[in-house]
């Protein structure tokens, strides 16, 4: 079995993101660490928190990669040595934990730099913008002359544009004069994955190089990188690239393509949300896709992938 294992990035956040994963004997360290970037226990403050303090950008970005390393490391040798991992954009900093690249406590602390970096080069009035039924080429062309660009290309015709939040307002009622089915924004404070970031790139690509980085994935892993869906094979080459995706355009249609090209059997997002399950699910009906938010509990995820096992060996 080949499982395609989908790191999420912002936008799910809740206040049971942490049910699953917050007692797991092998995540105690990651909720030290998160603590201690963060100030409070994120197990804690999540219920209580609002939804401005949760799509805060530094903040967002750090629980969305904490739940995805819990979660990875709470199911340890549960998930399957022959696996394709790919992130959704800052779900792509986990994808590397998540393949064996960078050490988990390095990985949150990455994050938030990538964080301070995208919010340093913010201009304060940016934010993104989802738009459903248009091809890129229609909303490239409505983005042009605009202070906005395409940010995510997801599968069936659905995007993710980022950049000043009046030029996205102006975007969004013509698209939806154009035929698009839906144009609504995203809770996302930056323009990320845009030119607007260039910034960001450099400033994170510095951070990269403080980093010791291992030389090859796990056995049997193959990673995924977001600007272009391509497997990482040099990894000098995919840390330039992971530097470049906060102001490159994120392929994530290419990404699910390239897991299926491998092999994948079953789509296994670690949350938060179902975003990610939802899109490889419409894109491929015929491989199974859930998310760690559909189970009740980490034996339900293990059940689950057995069950996986079991039906690709029958």
């Amino acid at each position: 079995m080949t499982l395609a294992i989908l790191c999420s990035g912002q936008g799910g956040q809740h206040a049971g993101m942490f049910d699953l994963t917050g007692a797991a004997p092998a995540a105690a360290g990651l909720f030290a660490e998160a603590t201690r970037l963060l100030g409070h226990d994120p197990r804690d403050w999540v219920r209580s928190a609002g939804i401005e303090e949760l799509h805060a950008n530094r903040t967002a970005q750090l629980l969305c990669t904490l739940q995805a390393l819990s979660a990875a490391a709470a199911l340890g040798d549960a998930l399957p040595s022959r696996r394709c991992v790919a992130g959704y954009s800052v779900g792509e900093i986990a994808a590397w934990n998540v393949a064996g690249l960078i050490e988990a406590a390095d990985t949150l602390n990455l994050v938030a730099a990538r964080a301070e970096a995208m919010d340093a080069a913010s201009g304060g009035d940016e934010g993104m913008l989802f738009v459903r039924g248009l091809d890129p080429a229609t909303v490239t062309n409505l983005c042009t002359g605009r202070e906005a660009a395409i940010a995510i290309i997801n599968p069936g015709d659905a995007c993710v544009l980022a950049g000043r939040r009046a030029a996205l307002a102006d975007i969004a009622a013509e698209a939806l004069c154009h035929g698009a089915v839906r144009a609504v924004p995203v809770a996302v404070n930056v323009a990320s994955h845009t030119r607007f970031l260039a910034g960001a790139s450099s400033a994170f690509r510095t951070s990269l190089a403080q980093l010791h980085i291992a030389r090859a994935p796990h056995t049997g892993t193959r990673l995924l990188c977001g600007i272009d869906g391509t497997a990482v094979l040099d990894i000098a080459a995919g840390i330039d690239k992971l530097a470049l995706q906060i102001s490159q355009p994120v392929q994530w249609a290419a990404c699910l393509e390239s897991c299926v090209e491998a092999g994948a059997n079953a789509f296994l997002e670690l949350g938060p949300g179902r975003a990610l399950a939802d899109m490889a699910s419409s894109a491929y009906p015929a491989i199974p896709a859930r998310s760690l938010d559909d189970f009740r509990s980490l034996l339900g995820v293990r059940n689950w992938l057995a069950a996986q096992e079991g039906r690709n060996q029958a």
